[in-house]
């Protein structure tokens, strides 16, 4: 399976027509067992499945330290669309009534609706504690190194990307993904697997900040979200509740400061 795939395609511009082959951004579903049973299905990139599904995990509340897992991997035929995840005993029955509803807290690209999901989501959701402080020129800076790292976005101009930083601004982690949830996933769970979730102050997201990713970076205790889009209303709101920062970039060099400006501090 390929995260990157070939499609012949005919260009039309003005008077000319030219055909030649476009890389095209790899699209997959992926299965994600919990205890032997589907717990959800996300479509996704193929590639760094386990830590996506570590990340994800982590997000949905099924854990909160690594430990908790008792396995993670893929299935026993060595199918990279079917994930299996173990839980430790004591974690299984802390997170029975999550299990039980299987398929109804995952998330896909079209977000999470339902009142009844965003009150069960809240509920393993803490304020951030952390009070990193960052100057507006270290946030474009951080910004500005996305885009050129994403190498499937260069080549497909199709993928979502995150990158992670420390309190000194050194990157932890960089994701690529054709869903911008999972990007996020797949960072949060390269550092999550490494040790280093600890050290994650900062996440830089190509995509607008959505009510879902503020959810996924709360559980990774991440203090400061910075896109390149502007959120949505229902993600500060919760941004806000959660004592988290959430900016997005205006033009060339300026920051957009939605909730937790006190983190954000001028030269």
């Amino acid at each position: 399976m390929n995260s990157i795939q070939s499609q012949h395609v005919v260009l039309h511009e003005e008077d000319t027509c030219e055909t030649y082959e476009q890389e095209l951004i790899g699209e997959e579903p992926l299965l994600i067992l919990i205890e032997d049973q589907p717990y959800s299905v996300v479509m996704r990139t193929p590639g760094e499945e386990i830590p996506h599904v570590a990340g994800f995990c982590l997000g949905e509340g099924l854990v909160d330290e690594f430990e908790d897992f008792a396995t993670i991997n893929y299935c026993d035929q060595m199918d990279p669309n079917v994930a299996t995840v173990k839980l430790k005993p004591e974690r299984r029955k802390k997170v029975a009534t999550l299990l039980k509803r299987r398929g109804f807290i995952s998330q896909t690209s079209c977000g999470i609706c339902g009142k009844e999901m965003i009150k069960d989501l809240r509920q393993i959701l803490t304020p951030v504690t952390d009070e990193t402080r960052i100057s507006m020129s270290q946030a474009i800076v951080c910004i500005d190194q996305l885009t050129p790292h994403q190498d499937f976005y260069e080549r497909t101009k199709a993928s979502h990307g995150v990158m992670l930083f420390d309190s000194q601004l050194h990157v932890l982690a960089l994701a690529e993904d054709v869903g911008r949830h999972n990007a996020l996933d797949k960072a949060i769970g390269k550092v999550f697997m490494g040790g280093q979730l600890a050290e994650a102050r900062l996440a830089v997201l190509s995509s607008r900040i959505s009510y879902e990713l503020v959810q996924k970076a709360a559980r990774a205790h991440l203090p400061i979200l910075v896109s390149i889009s502007r959120p949505t209303a229902l993600a500060v709101k919760l941004g806000k509740n959660l004592n988290m920062t959430l900016a997005c970039a205006v033009k060339e060099s300026g920051l957009m400061v939605f909730c937790g400006e006190e983190r954000i501090v001028r030269e």
